[in-house]
């Protein structure tokens, strides 16, 4: 027997959750209960001019009209061949699929407009500086018109079209159940991204392709790879190759300069803008295996006293030797990274100040002696982004631990959480949030590092890592990177980013790591919290079964997706696997 309380709930659950589970939720949205199939000579245009569906559809060039047929084919891709059936969402011998013997209703057009003029900033924009909303609608009589004012717009608007649609069981039939559709959406945020290491683990390029893939069905917008670290140099530097010939775990794991344009311009045809980071002047040991003359502190031991993490080592920050070695690897990457970019982040977090110990040039540890030298540092590093096109970004020890002055354009992520981000935007900062406590996908899962018997197994016990506890998709939904802010200081947070550290992440568990946590950071940082329609924050309650939905396109897009619930939830069982007070 039902509680009273629990029947209510359920009443509840049923008027909240949507009759379609689009993920990220549209700003504005109404839909009918029409059922329209997808014919497979779907019409498409594009402002006028006829628009082939082309199986796999590449982009010869990064024009608006390129940008958006490769679109059109991917969303087509996606409804067709996803075969995507969606019996899992549905209670065992109820009906939920239209019956085929009674005739159908084709959508047989598709008309696109785009009423702005695409810039080059469109393509690799800084936050900001690209309109992505669009505007759909599907009639009940069977015609679709997505109206965008950018080209990444129509995009994002090609995203929502394909979640209309299922295969149905019986075969060669696509239909959406929801005629007529009205959707009004924009982002709340600008930046929405994902961060990866390459350098604790390397990822290969078709891993790294697969995830831009996936962060254009979630409508996230950036990808941030950490690509160098003190243990390994992946990228290739023509100019310099012994670089990586020496400090890449082997030569099987590196980045060519090819592989770079290819990510970047990947990224740059789904909308999402691919920048690069090189971390220092800590966090940059491995550079000692090719020029130890510029490292300080290169693995030393025992590393708590010198790093964060093994192997330790920094740039000498007096050297001038460094500086002309920067000069030299800038000139080499920029230029190339630049094309597809409006970002270079120059690291700056965990410089240990002991290292400066070991430095002859310096031989000492204090702050007053440090930061002008690391002031001189940073400055002439910013220089050199900004003479390439770019704007700097940093971590927020830069500033609030060093106290650096830096340029107004320069981006400060922060990620320890507490009052940082409020401390960033009251100095005037735009700011990328990457709060560990909440949107560190690593965390929880356990030390990397081995525990000898003996008073250091006592010490280690239970071999909990830095971060935990496991940053489980509703504690990662919860989190709102403006709380806490004043209306000025909210408008400075740019966005944020999911971090995945890669000590204990390689190809093989990524995927089952990143998604679907990564999908419900990225309805916050494109929903906001906060329903349009009530006023009040989104609940799990209401946002489960549309992210057990968008999980299940995402498996049968080919990404290997964590289950959100068991099936027995998934299939219409609201009251039995909800908890309310």
């Amino acid at each position: 027997m039902v509680s009273p309380l629990l029947s209510c709930l359920s009443l509840l659950v049923v008027a909240l959750t949507p009759v379609a589970a689009l993920w990220p939720a549209p700003q504005s949205y109404t839909k009918g209960s029409s059922v329209v199939y997808l014919h497979q000579n779907l019409k498409v245009t594009y402002n006028g001019q006829f628009v082939p569906y082309t199986y796999g559809y590449v982009p010869f060039k990064l024009t608006s009209k390129e940008v958006v047929q490769a679109g059109v084919s991917r969303a087509l891709t996606g409804i067709f061949n996803s075969q995507f059936v969606p019996w899992k969402l549905h209670k065992p011998g109820s009906s939920w699929e239209p019956d085929v013997s009674k005739g159908q209703t084709w959508l047989q057009t598709l008309q696109i407009v785009q009423s702005g003029e695409d810039k080059p900033a469109t393509f690799k924009p800084r936050a900001g500086e690209v309109d992505e909303s669009y505007n759909l609608t599907l009639s009940a009589e069977g015609a679709a018109r997505l109206d965008a004012v950018s080209s990444v717009g129509v995009l994002r608007g090609l995203e929502t079209f394909a979640q209309l649609f299922y295969q149905h069981s019986a075969g060669t039939f696509w239909y959406t159940p929801y005629a007529p559709v009205s959707i009004r959406d924009a982002p709340r945020f600008p930046h929405r991204g994902i961060m990866i290491d390459t350098a604790r683990h390397f990822f290969p390029v078709p891993d790294i392709l697969r995830t831009l893939d996936a962060m254009a069905w979630n409508k996230l917008n950036r990808l941030h790879v950490h690509v160098t670290d003190s243990q390994s140099w992946p990228l290739v530097l023509p100019s310099m190759p012994e670089v990586s010939e020496k400090g890449a775990y082997h030569p099987s794991q590196t980045y060519s300069p090819a592989d770079v344009e290819h990510i970047q311009r990947y990224g740059a045809e789904r909308g999402v803008e691919v920048y690069f980071e090189i971390d220092m002047p800590g966090h940059i040991g491995v550079v000692a295996l090719s020029h130890p003359e510029l490292i300080v502190a290169y693995n030393e031991l025992p590393y708590w006293w010198w790093c964060a993490e093994p192997p330790c080592g920094a740039f000498k920050l007096n050297s001038t030797a460094v500086d002309a070695f920067l000069a030299k690897l800038f000139d080499d990457l920029l230029p190339r990274v630049a094309p597809y970019a409006a970002y270079f982040h120059t690291g700056g977090d965990e410089l240990n100040k002991n290292d400066s110990m070991l430095d002859d040039g310096i031989r000492s540890n204090k702050s007053e002696v440090l930061q002008p030298l690391l002031q001189k540092f940073v400055d002439a590093q910013h220089a050199r982004v900004r003479k390439a096109g770019l704007a700097p970004v940093v971590w927020e020890e830069i500033s609030l631990e060093w106290n650096i002055t830096m340029g107004k354009d320069t981006v400060v992520q922060a990620w320890l959480g507490g009052d940082s981000v409020k401390k960033l935007t009251g100095k005037g900062f735009q700011v990328i949030d990457s709060d560990y406590n909440y949107w560190y996908l690593d965390c929880g899962r356990g030390q990397w590092i081995n525990w000898a018997n003996g008073a250091a197994f006592q010490t280690g016990f239970p071999f909990n890592d830095w971060c935990g506890p496991t940053k489980s998709w509703r504690l990662v939904y919860s989190h709102d990177p403006t709380a806490g802010l004043t209306p000025e200081e909210a408008k400075l947070v740019l966005g944020g980013e999911v971090a995945v550290w890669s000590e204990t992440i390689d190809a093989s568990n990524f995927d089952t790591l990143v998604w679907p946590r990564a999908s419900a950071a990225g309805e916050v940082l494109w929903s906001g919290r906060t329903d349009p329609a009530t006023g009040q924050n989104r609940s799990q309650i209401e946002a489960a079964p549309r992210l057990n939905e968008f999980r299940e396109r995402m498996l049968a897009r080919g990404v290997r997706a964590s289950p959100v619930q068991m099936t027995f939830c998934t299939q219409g069982r609201p009251e039995e696997c909800e908890y309310a007070l």
